[in-house]
């Protein structure tokens, strides 16, 4: 798939790891978090994750003070306002935004950006996993972007395969400690859109597999879980790099990757566990403590979020040491986040 064309409009997508580059905003549409990329795909458009816009822009603390200056609350998450100007700055004119199973926020962003001209097509998955819910939802996507669930089904078959060369990425950091926990994050996180061109991510991916093959084992002294949304903090990862600690397990986005072997999109998109209930996280994270030999686990909260209030309950079943993190906006570690994490290492070493 060729993501490129002569227009003169067009946006820069991807990170700067592993590629960059720009494409049509006729054919660009937005996405708010993962979504069943399979139909956007097979209807010819291009998926593009908005938070990777914004958290890989140069200034991406100005995308927040943009959102405010034109009237989103302050005490919303910087994650909200970085969609709401990475859509407006880029001049993207289709969204799909999940108004169940993600952001509460995501209600009156897409109203808002639907009155501003922004066409905002709602996604919802449903809170306890219902199979003929869920269909309906897919069924409603396809329809309204002129495909079927047939060309999905063919479309996700095609992305499994690319998928596959991510699970191998993960399967080098955490069982052969050749892949960083910073590698890790973004090669997984980028699996939400593909970076909009799946072949050439594919591509991508498959050279930096061949690479990192060759590499040394990493020696950590401790090994790490990471749980949580991704983190709006820069150097969270380099940071626990120069403390000898290897990131084996990103959580939510190991399920962007969609890790699991299914059949069909159904079946995919129920075993997908960020949308639903804490109790399918919890499960997960479990197993993969267990399968990582993790040591502790550092969980990433954002300022003014929902999902803080999980907190409770990861702590209430999960056994191992916890250090709970919070973030407001893009930036580097600050010198007491960086003191905490610190101290937990070292706690970590002792009890090792």
């Amino acid at each position: 798939m060729n993501s490129t064309n002569n227009s003169t409009n067009l946006v820069n997508v991807g990170m700067s790891f592993p590629m960059s580059y720009r494409i049509s905003v006729d054919k660009a549409i937005g996405i708010t978090t993962t979504v069943p990329i399979e139909i956007v795909y097979a209807a010819g458009y291009v998926p593009i994750d908005l938070n990777n816009i914004f958290i890989c822009n140069d200034d991406s603390d100005a995308l927040v003070d943009y959102a405010e200056i034109k009237g989103l609350p302050r005490n919303t998450c910087a994650w909200i306002k970085g969609i709401y100007s990475s859509t407006k700055k880029t001049g993207i004119k289709r969204i799909i935004g999940v108004v169940q199973g993600d952001c509460s926020n995501n209600h009156a962003l897409i109203e808002v950006l639907q009155a501003e001209g922004v066409e905002s097509i709602p996604f919802s998955y449903p809170h306890d996993r219902d199979r003929d819910l869920l269909y309906k939802q897919l069924e409603f996507l396809s329809n309204t972007l002129g495909t079927n669930l047939e060309k999905a089904h063919q479309m996700k078959l095609v992305l499994d395969n690319v998928r596959k060369t991510v699970h191998e990425i993960d399967r080098l950091t955490w069982e052969e400690n050749r892949v960083t926990g910073e590698e890790n994050h973004i090669w997984n996180v980028s699996t939400s859109d593909l970076m909009g061109d799946y072949e050439l991510f594919e591509a991508k991916a498959l050279e930096f597999l061949e690479e990192a093959r060759k590499r040394p084992k990493l020696e950590p002294d401790v090994r790490l879980g990471y749980i949580g949304v991704p983190p709006i903090c820069s150097n969270l990862y380099s940071f626990l790099g120069e403390l000898n600690v290897h990131v084996v397990f990103n959580e939510v986005q190991r399920q962007f990757s969609m890790p699991h072997k299914t059949d069909t999109l159904i079946d995919q998109y129920t075993s997908y566990t960020y949308p639903y209930e804490m109790r399918y996280h919890i499960d997960d994270i479990k197993e993969q403590i267990t399968e990582r030999k993790i040591d502790g686990i550092i969980h990433y909260v954002q300022n003014f979020c929902h999902r803080h209030i999980y907190d409770r309950l990861v702590r209430e079943h999960i056994d191992v040491p916890i250090l709970t993190l919070d973030c407001d906006r893009p930036g580097r570690l600050s010198g007491s986040m960086r003191t905490r994490i610190e101290a937990f290492v070292e706690m970590l070493k002792n009890v090792r």
